[in-house]
């Protein structure tokens, strides 16, 4: 019985813990919005606004022109899916999730750690999280 209550409570923890998670987040470069939701057991984060949302070129919203799957190439930025699969693995981590990077069209392994309430390290890389790069992103609005 009490390994049925301790199990119980651990998976609760973790659940509360990992939604700290939710919420409207802005990468460093203040470029975008992104927003990170819980769908199932997983986390994923999406474009919610975009410093430039209209393409200089054309005058319509941005695209991500830059996706090698041609059929994604005129799908908007806005809305788009970059932060995918992430799930909780306790002390503020997240893991086993990629991100995509609209400027090259690449997607990266990833992982997420929070740093305080309202600051996440994000690192993106290829192959070993040694060989990639980490960006901080600051809380916007919480979810309540």
């Amino acid at each position: 019985m009490l390994v049925m209550v301790t199990g119980i409570f651990t998976a609760f923890v973790q659940q509360e813990g990992g939604d700290r998670l939710l919420g409207v987040w802005e990468p460093s470069n203040g470029r975008a919005r992104v927003k990170i939701e819980k769908i199932g057991s997983k986390y994923y984060g999406k474009f919610v606004w975009l410093k430039e949302p209209i393409d200089p070129v054309t005058n319509l919203p941005k695209t991500d022109k830059n996706n090698p799957d041609p059929s994604m190439k005129k799908i908007p930025l806005k809305g788009y899916r970059m932060l995918k699969d992430f799930t909780y693995t306790g002390n503020d981590e997240w893991a086993d999730g990629t991100i995509y990077d609209p400027l090259n069209g690449s997607t990266y392994s990833c992982f997420i750690k929070m740093t305080n309430a309202n600051t996440l390290d994000i690192r993106g890389y290829i192959g070993v999280s040694a060989l990639g790069r980490t960006d901080n992103w600051k809380r916007l609005v919480v979810k309540k």
